[in-house]
């Protein structure tokens, strides 16, 4: 077998694993291709792919920059190197990175919605939204960017035009259960309770160890005064979730109604250790 033939193998293996997502396994084939064809800048956009799914961040810049050096011009590792300076929450360089790769393949619509959540992630709501409506209109069956639409349309107020955008979300995938879970909080904002109640419980019914509907559900009791299912509902939250739904509940304004409450101070107290 020549060394190319075995490159070709060794390449192809690497991309089964990082899909099987067996990423380190993936980075090794992809490092024992560059051990013979150090140039190959698809290898190292490939090996810096690998590295950002397990993880490691900015192995996976270093890698990206390796292929950017030998090519330019090739948009996924441009891509690449945003996703990774994301995942460092390094937004402004990440939306550089995704203007360059866009600039080189401006119908990419993977690469807009990227660009769009770059943008959400520094308060640039409405720029946000433009870049997701780019995403609409290279795929019209994209749920996330319906549901990134209504999570940008909520930071800027429009709770009904995000219950709009989550609708359409959910008619694209109806089993979208972080969806139903965000439809809930937005109901809540608009005091519309009852049907609050009614999509957290969709999406318990999709995934039943899911703290943000439960913690959603605590919310909206207390906003009612019905303490003791507030506390009953964040007491669940809590057991799948400690730490971050103790954080969340001592200084989340929905709680303010109850929160002098003995009980609601006695959940809280109680999971202090």
């Amino acid at each position: 077998m020549s060394q190319s033939e075995d490159s070709r193998i060794l390449y192809s293996q690497g991309h089964v694993l990082r899909k099987l997502g067996h990423f380190e396994g993936a980075i090794e084939k992809y490092d024992r291709v560059l051990e013979t064809q150090p140039d190959d800048h698809k290898a190292w956009s490939s090996r810096g792919y690998a590295l950002e799914n397990a993880g490691k961040h900015e192995d996976a810049v270093k890698s990206f920059d390796r292929a950017l050096s030998l090519s330019p011009k090739y948009a996924p590792a441009w891509q690449g190197r945003g996703i990774a300076l994301a995942k460092l929450s390094n937004y402004e360089e990440a939306l550089e990175n995704f203007n360059r790769a866009l600039k080189l393949q401006p119908d990419d619509y993977r690469g807009w919605m990227n660009h769009g959540k770059a943008l959400l992630s520094l308060c640039r709501y409405k720029d946000s939204i433009s870049s997701f409506e780019r995403v609409l209109e290279r795929k019209s069956d994209s749920y996330k960017a319906w549901y990134n639409i209504a999570v940008a349309q909520s930071c800027l107020n429009k709770y009904a035009d995000a219950l709009a955008s989550l609708d359409n979300c959910l008619l694209i995938k109806p089993s979208c259960h972080y969806a139903w879970n965000y439809r809930g909080m937005v109901l809540a904002k608009l005091s519309q309770f009852e049907e609050a109640l009614t999509s957290f419980d969709r999406s318990l019914r999709l995934k039943s160890n899911n703290p943000n509907a439960w913690y959603g559900r605590a919310c909206c009791f207390a906003l009612q005064d019905r303490v003791d299912l507030a506390v009953e509902n964040l007491q669940q939250a809590i057991a799948f979730s400690p730490y971050l739904c103790k954080v969340m509940a001592n200084s989340d304004a929905n709680f303010n109604r109850i929160r002098s409450d003995f009980r609601f101070r006695a959940l809280l107290d109680s999971q202090a250790g």
